[in-house]
């Protein structure tokens, strides 16, 4: 062995890897959660009860601007708590996102409405999202780095794709309790008081989520990082400077994943709304094809670890260009069937198919010491520019264009085939397609058998050397 080379960190056991992926899928459901039951009620509730107007579709177009604006607070929550995941630890980052996060749900839940307190309701309201849009920022990438920091290299695709679960488990809760809530009360009820339980109820779900967090070690690569004093003094800076080309494409990659889950479980409510179509049945038909992501999630991400994460993930982009005609045909003739089987076939194959693989691919594409910042831009980028703006445009050209589609499917369509093109310009980062890792994974620098500028290349030359 080469002396200058620190020791690997050593293999985690069986039971903290179980444990830091069931702490990482808690603390991602509960940020879903945050990002579905807002979504839910800004289609059902928030234009009534905080942005009042005279036209219905004007006051859900300003509930969804304010989901929009936590999404634009996601890429500085990605630089700050990534900074701090590369420089503090990954554990110390994800504690604190999870409580920002957390309590910005529950307080949602308290706050009074338009008609209490006039105008400084939506003010409050946009504040709060602006804070957990910056909590939410850290957490995606913390969460799935440090499950995957843990995972084995042959099976990380599976492993890491496991905390993606919690982005179904996070949308099924609040769902369901909506759906029970106006099964149960009238709309008036709903309206006054019922739909603050989903969002009180966060509350068990953050101090689960944080329990067991607590109980977690930290990523023994970052432990060996801090050990031989590797720790980047400005990551944000350096991933950027080295690996700039990585994370545009990293970014094209995560459009359609973000835009397509957005679609067809929040703004497929609005294009229903406008058309008449049952909102209750909409809303079942989502449950039931994100129940069945619980399983395809994983199944996907270890088909990742076999044929790829490339091949993986653009069979998922592509699937969801071939559907998106379909889908929106299946609405406007109303059929319950076809809606119900074009919904389901994009959600529970073709959003698994993206999903998964981005837990492995994206950590693989960034060393061991700026991994969490090159994670968390491309992940709050790609939010933003897929599902945030989507969130704000799709309700708009759904008003211009009094419920015609064509404007979505192209945007859609658009943003499947960008994505496709960037993963087919990144490098394959699976370690049993590429006969080991892209970069190193033992938080040790320089890697035996590459020089210093090799294991860390800049970003002109890197493009080439992976390919």
């Amino acid at each position: 062995m080469n002396p200058a080379r620190p020791q690997a960190a050593a293999p985690a056991s069986t039971a903290m890897l179980r444990r830091v992926a069931f702490a990482s899928t808690i603390g991602t459901a509960a940020e879903y959660y945050d990002f579905f039951v807002y979504g839910t009620a800004a289609v059902l509730v928030f234009g009534q009860k905080f942005f009042p107007a005279a036209d219905p579709l004007i006051g859900t177009l300003a509930a969804f601007a304010t989901y929009a604006v936590g999404f634009l607070a996601r890429p500085l929550g990605g630089i700050v708590f990534g900074h701090f995941g590369d420089r503090v630890g990954r554990k110390k980052a994800l504690i604190v996102t999870i409580l920002i996060v957390g309590l910005g749900t529950f307080a949602i839940g308290l706050l009074p409405d338009y008609q209490s307190i006039g105008i400084w309701a939506p003010i409050a309201l946009i504040v709060i999202r602006v804070l957990q849009g910056f909590g939410v920022g850290g957490e995606q990438a913390g969460a799935v780095l440090l499950t995957a920091e843990y995972a084995p290299p042959a099976r990380r695709g599976f492993f890491a794709s496991l905390v993606q679960l919690g982005a179904p488990a996070g949308f099924l809760i609040p769902s369901g309790l909506f759906a029970l809530l106006s099964a149960t009360l009238t709309q008036a009820q709903l309206l006054d008081w019922g739909w603050r339980i989903p969002f009180l109820a966060s509350a068990l779900l953050v101090a689960v989520g944080l329990y067991i967090r607590l109980r977690t070690e930290e990523s023994p690569i970052f432990a060996t990082i801090q050990q031989t004093k590797a720790v980047a003094s400005r990551p944000v800076v350096e991933v950027v400077r080295q690996f700039g080309p990585t994370i545009v494409k990293g970014v094209g990659a995560k459009l359609i994943e973000a835009c397509a889950f957005a679609m067809y479980t929040m703004i497929v409510l609005a294009y229903g709304k406008a058309h008449g179509i049952a909102q209750s049945m909409l809303l079942e038909t989502v449950i039931v094809a994100v129940a069945l992501e619980l399983v395809t999630i994983p199944l996907a991400g270890a088909l990742s670890d076999r044929i790829g994460r490339r091949p993986t993930f653009i069979a998922g982009a592509l699937l969801h260009v071939a559907l998106v005609v379909p889908f929106f045909m299946a609405i406007d003739s109303g059929n319950r069937a076809a809606i119900q089987l074009v919904m389901i076939l994009a959600i529970s194959v073709g959003h698994s198919l993206c999903y998964a693989p981005q837990a492995a691919l994206f950590p693989e594409l960034f060393p061991a010491r700026v991994r969490c910042s090159g994670i968390a831009l491309i992940w709050q980028i790609g939010s933003l520019l897929g599902s945030g703006v989507l969130g704000l445009l799709a309700v708009k050209l759904i008003q211009a264009t009094h419920g015609n589609s064509l404007a979505l499917i192209l945007y859609v369509a658009v943003l499947g085939i960008v994505s496709a093109a960037s993963l087919f310009a990144l490098p394959e980062t699976a370690p049993r397609r590429r006969g080991g890792d892209l970069h190193d994974w033992s938080g040790g620098e320089p890697v035996e058998g590459r020089t210093p500028a090799q294991a860390f290349p800049s970003s002109s030359s890197s493009s080439v050397a992976q390919h």
